[in-house]
């Protein structure tokens, strides 16, 4: 099955390669180390008695979710060497981790020349992937070397589950290579065990993401923050975390809809992809609005509608918020963006009805009283006019999904212990 995979690989990479390029563009500043895509070597120094870990995040969600146990590896005398995919995670590794790697690099693309290219310079005594990082290539080079590969916070999504258990064999090439997986949730594992993965090799570790160290900030800091959005400084905030087509449309309307009742109520879209910025630009300008994109920097008058097409601003963002509405979640999408950060600051939450990627979650959630499930714009609309009214059931929501965060957390200590565990095992 793996010599099919190579042989298969670079026609299909030629296929799509259109695509992925013009998204490279659209989203830029991928220029730099882009050879390394292609298994050019990094500027790791010579190997030592240190062990080597590779540690792999997709872009910027799994970049912020492997942070702590990231340093405290670092601080136990690891040496990492980070790689991403996409370059916006690569510029947020790059300012938060610079100091605690041994270089930072894009992963390379999965093909036998360019994956055994890479691992020959890299040579780690250890593999962690994050999430759904399983290419058959990377693992096959990590079995034959006698290499340990750990997946944490290891997810399998609706979509990814219906696939692979329709192609057995494609599943078997994903997940034999893993030394263990750190399920994120118990539905998570139950799902890898239907898929073939036994159960010596499952953790259910919990999801990483819920323990967001989110810096709070101080009321001053928050009226600074305003400033530079160009809110006024009172009047509440409705905030669209990681929207995506179709949503700041819904977004807009519904606080066109209730603005008038609330003085000085302001929007806050945060798009999931900062390059719609024109898109969502010329969506504002049809309505009329005052608006403000922050990647200009500090507002220089007063909006109605500020759009944060920046990165990594997100959870500094969220603590102004009074509503926040979690994207990717109404009609036509389905698979919806993390509501951690949300709940882990106490914010009232909604999101449409497709969010697969965090059912789990949201199924807790919502059991515990602390969102607000819409099924599509309309009901949005009046779910943002009721709660606007209404700041007790505010209050509510994010008492409840505070609640539910504190007595989630823990993950990265059970993650660390593991890892430390099996790092020893392969020394």
């Amino acid at each position: 099955m793996l010599w099919l995979y190579r042989l298969l690989f670079l026609p299909a990479l030629l296929v799509l390669a259109p695509r992925y390029l013009l998204r490279m563009r659209r989203r830029g500043g991928y220029r730099e180390k882009f050879t390394q895509r292609f298994g050019a070597p990094p500027s790791l120094p010579p190997k030592t008695a240190r062990p080597r870990v590779w540690l792999q995040a997709v872009s910027v969600g799994e970049i912020l979710a492997i942070g702590p146990i990231l340093e405290a590896l670092a601080r136990d005398g690891v040496e990492i060497y980070l790689t991403t995919t996409t370059s916006t995670g690569w510029r947020l590794a790059a300012d938060r981790y610079r100091a605690s790697v041994a270089d930072l690099g894009y992963f390379p693309l999965d093909a036998w020349p360019f994956s055994a290219r890479a691992w020959r310079h890299i040579r780690p005594d250890f593999v962690i992937l994050a999430e759904g990082e399983r290419w058959p290539e990377h693992l096959h080079q990590a079995a034959r070397r006698g290499v340990p590969v750990v997946c944490v916070n290891a997810r399998v999504s609706d979509r990814s589950f219906a696939r692979l258990r329709r192609l057995h064999p494609v599943a078997r090439l994903m997940l034999d290579g893993i030394t263990r997986f750190h399920a994120a949730s118990a539905l998570d594992a139950s799902r890898l065990e239907a898929l073939g993965v036994s159960r010596e090799r499952l953790l259910v570790t919990g999801n990483l993401k819920l323990d967001v160290d989110i810096r709070r900030l101080a009321e001053a800091e928050r009226a600074a923050l305003r400033r530079e959005l160009g809110f006024p400084d009172q009047g509440p905030v409705i905030l669209g975390a990681s929207t995506w087509p179709g949503e700041e449309e819904a977004l807009l309307s519904a606080w066109q809809r209730h603005r008038s009742a609330h003085p000085g109520c302001s929007l806050l879209l945060v798009p999931r992809h900062a390059e719609r910025r024109e898109e969502i630009a010329r969506t504002l300008e049809g309505a009329g609005v005052r608006s403000h994109f922050r990647s200009r920097g500090p507002a220089d008058a007063g909006v109605d509608v500020t759009v944060a097409d920046t990165t990594g601003e997100l959870r500094q963002l969220m603590q102004l918020a009074d509503l926040v509405f979690v994207g990717k979640s109404l009609p036509p999408h389905t698979e919806g963006q993390t509501p951690v950060e949300a709940a882990a600051l106490g914010k009232p939450i909604l999101h449409g009805p497709g969010m697969s990627n965090f059912r789990a979650i949201v199924a807790e959630l919502t059991a515990g009283g602390a969102t607000c499930p819409v099924r599509d714009a309309a009901e949005l609309a009046e779910a943002i006019g009721r709660l606007l009214r209404d700041s007790t059931a505010r209050q509510g929501l994010g008492t409840a999904a505070a609640a539910w965060h504190q007595r989630n957390a823990g993950a990265t200590a059970r993650v660390l212990a593991d890892l430390r565990s099996l790092l020893g095992r392969a020394r």
